[in-house]
């Protein structure tokens, strides 16, 4: 019987958003048998203390996991560091983690599909990430139950430790290779602007750990495994978020059953590559739908 990945989850001031996730995630079909993490980073000012100590305050009720172990900073690490950090000490200690954050709705069977995939893919090194998210792209069905796909993600993934290991924190030795033709491949031959967060980076105007581990998945050729029917909604792109805004372009249908089909050939699914790099190239919609979207993010919902 395989040993089932210990989960990170990752909080910090929404109580009602980690309520909503910690609720999804403890009717998995594997959440009484699995470890969980939760590890809670500490107020960056005075605002966000009282929501902080909400969460930490809901995080300590009841939840029916196998065993729960709270990690509560005592200062501010921020959202890289302190997932930087996490990952790196738990996966270190298990071998495999299956991470996510506070505004990350799961299907019932996300854990289920993370266990089997880290399961399969255990020694496959070209395999670098399991995505428990997927796009909402057009015709879904037209692709396969489970796929590989070059772009490492960030809404609720897997991994294990030798993959990890890979992880480059310096932006600027992961980059210094880079041509212009790895850039536009990088880039999805143009679609989506993933180089932008590079030179955001790079100037000091955000401070994402995400970028650095699509690079570093990037840079060993990596694959990662996605779902057709995303495991994960982000309910966090309400605008509520330290690192979100409201955007409705990512919204999807959690799957409702077990993934039963994987892959055998480690190569990215060039139907599903094409797919998502059509949502990309219009996920802004047209004009209209765009002047919609910035009335909504400047102004809110009624």
């Amino acid at each position: 019987m395989q040993t089932l990945a210990p989960i990170i989850l990752f909080v910090y001031n929404r109580p009602k958003h980690a309520r909503r996730t910690l609720e999804a995630l403890e009717k998995n079909l594997l959440a009484k048998d699995s470890l969980l993490y939760i590890i809670s980073d500490a107020a960056k000012n005075a605002d966000a203390v009282e929501n902080v100590n909400q969460v930490r305050a809901l995080i300590r009720e009841p939840w029916d996991f196998k065993h729960i172990t709270i990690i509560e900073r005592q200062k501010n690490w921020g959202l890289a560091e302190n997932i930087i950090d996490g990952v790196t000490k738990i996966i270190n200690e298990h071998g495999k983690a299956i991470i996510l954050e506070d505004d990350l709705e799961t299907s019932p069977y996300a854990l289920m599909y993370f266990n089997d995939s880290l399961h399969r893919y255990e020694h496959v090194e070209r395999v670098m990430e399991i995505s428990g998210y997927m796009y909402p792209v057009e015709h879904p069905k037209r692709l396969p139950k489970s796929f590989f796909f070059r772009v490492a993600n960030s809404w609720g993934w897997a991994t294990w430790k030798r993959a990890w290991d890979h992880f480059n924190p310096d932006i600027d030795a992961l980059t210094k290779h880079f041509k212009r033709k790895d850039i536009r491949r990088f880039n999805m031959e143009g679609t989506e602007n993933f180089w932008k967060q590079v030179k955001e980076f790079k100037a000091g105007k955000i401070n994402s750990w995400a970028i650095r581990w699509y690079l570093s998945v990037f840079n060993q050729d990596g694959l990662v495994l996605y779902p057709r029917q995303s495991m994960i909604q982000n309910i966090g792109t309400d605008g509520s978020g330290t690192h979100s805004a409201i955007d409705d372009v990512y919204r999807v249908a959690l799957a409702t059953q077990k993934i039963k089909y994987f892959p055998n050939e480690i190569s990215e699914h060039k139907k599903a590559y094409e797919a998502i790099k059509h949502f990309y190239a219009h996920k802004k919609g047209n004009i209209a739908e765009r002047f919609i979207r910035f009335l909504i993010k400047k102004f809110g919902r009624k």
